[in-house]
């Protein structure tokens, strides 16, 4: 047992040094900044700032349902209207699949393509962003998987999301999938952030409820993964907490209220602060085990990330006491002037009831007990790999984990949708 704790410390200490090293370059990085155009009208606005770049040929890449939609009608007139020939690919599926991938290059080069605007959703902003990278370097998705694997900068980006939860309109990564492996791959390259986004809340009002819950607590995810890591900057600190902040206030109204354009205008926002967040602060254990599930189990990632999220905050919650308190006075859930304990478990609390509000289940029907194990094995490497988090777990406790999110008769409601969730103790918690 002795043998097994010292393992585990020496493995925390090694991690810890490496990522703190990491952490100091990353900082170093030149990423761009994308020229933001926001508020009701701006995905037309854009179309009419792309005209004057000039292009042959844009590669629209996007999905089905918001192509069928018709999302897309005011950015295509005001490209149309500019004389900018464009290609539509709207087949992207959720998760990004690498067949797709490799349809969007092949288009992409068959039509003399020069620039690539990202419509939609986070799936369909990794793609555009893996197709650009793809197509410039000549190479199969699979071959960019990790960090700087291109030579080439792809053709100029743009975005328009059509969800307020990826940020990925400002972030320097495109997360795709190897269906035949069940994997969720990133690629990672500065290059591939847009020049240029709008942040149009008019494509959001028709969001369905359980999309908004959903891809809101994404953003809420990377905000707070963002603050609590090891690779915050006073900058990146500012943008998460800010976004934290934005979220508690915007997001039950936009669940209750699709149609509320100043409260979805916030929500975009507050998704692209959060993005420039963790795009140079990185995430952590959340993401680790939300993208196996979603993986394995084709679980939407906000979705994922959203029912993980209340139980890793509680796990490091001895690690990060005093930032759970910070948190909840930018929730507004506490008052200043508490216990800094006090506060810190309020916003445990009320990460819970945020949840509950929207609907979102404290279990996974599609998890199985057997893959456990492995899928806590792959979150911990991935983790480990990558991410700057507060503290490290071992397997077991990734295991102990995930054993909170199967569904169980005791703690299922008419419904199958659970409230039970792990307490810590007051005393547990950090006090600073």
């Amino acid at each position: 047992m002795m043998a097994s704790v010292l393992s585990g410390k020496v493995r925390a200490v090694g991690l810890t040094a490496v990522m703190r090293a990491a952490g100091m370059v990353t900082r170093l990085l030149p990423i761009a900044q994308p020229t933001m155009m926001v508020g009701p009208g701006s995905s037309a606005r854009l179309g009419q700032a792309i005209n004057d770049f000039g292009h042959t040929r844009v590669l629209v890449v996007t999905d089905p349902v918001v192509a069928k939609l018709g999302l897309m009608a005011p950015l295509l007139q005001a490209l149309k209207a500019g004389d900018t020939d464009y290609v539509v690919f709207d087949e992207i599926t959720p998760d990004a699949p690498m067949a797709l991938i490799v349809k969007g290059v092949a288009l992409f080069k068959k039509t003399g393509c020069d620039a690539i605007v990202a419509f939609g959703g986070g799936s369909a902003m990794d793609a555009a962003k893996a197709i650009g990278l793809a197509a410039a370097n000549h190479k199969h998705p699979a071959q960019l998987v990790g960090y700087f694997k291109g030579r080439r900068a792809p053709a100029p980006i743009y975005a328009v999301p059509t969800t307020a939860g990826t940020g990925s309109e400002v972030t320097v990564a495109a997360v795709i999938s190897d269906p035949e492996t069940k994997r969720k791959l990133v690629i990672a390259d500065t290059r591939i952030v847009p020049r240029m986004a709008a942040l149009d809340p008019t494509l959001m009002v028709g969001l369905p409820p359980e999309v908004t819950a959903a891809t809101g607590m994404d953003a809420l995810t990377h905000a707070i993964e963002a603050f609590i890591g090891h690779w915050g900057t006073p900058f990146t600190d500012r943008m998460a907490l800010s976004a934290v902040s934005m979220i508690f206030d915007s997001l039950p109204v936009v669940h209750v209220n699709g149609g509320d354009l100043a409260a979805r205008e916030k929500m975009a926002l507050a998704s692209n602060y959060a993005g420039q967040a963790f795009t140079r602060a990185n995430v952590g254990y959340v993401h680790a085990i939300a993208h196996q599930l979603g993986g394995l189990y084709h679980t939407p990632h906000g979705l994922a990330n959203a029912i993980v999220l209340p139980l890793v905050l509680r796990f490091l919650s001895p690690a990060i006491g005093p930032k759970l308190a910070t948190l909840a006075l930018k929730a507004k859930v506490g008052k200043p002037g508490e216990a800094q304990a006090v506060l810190a478990h309020k916003f445990l609390d009320a990460v819970d009831a945020m949840n509950t509000r929207l609907a979102i289940p404290a279990t996974l029907e599609a998890l199985r007990q057997a893959d456990i194990p492995e899928l806590a094995r792959a979150a911990c490497r991935e983790a480990d790999a990558n991410y700057p988090v507060p503290m490290y777990l071992t397997q077991a406790d990734c295991e102990q984990l995930l054993r909170q999110l199967l569904v169980t008769p005791s703690a299922a409601k008419p419904g199958g949708k659970t409230t039970a969730r792990r307490r810590v103790p007051k005393n547990k918690i950090a006090a600073g």
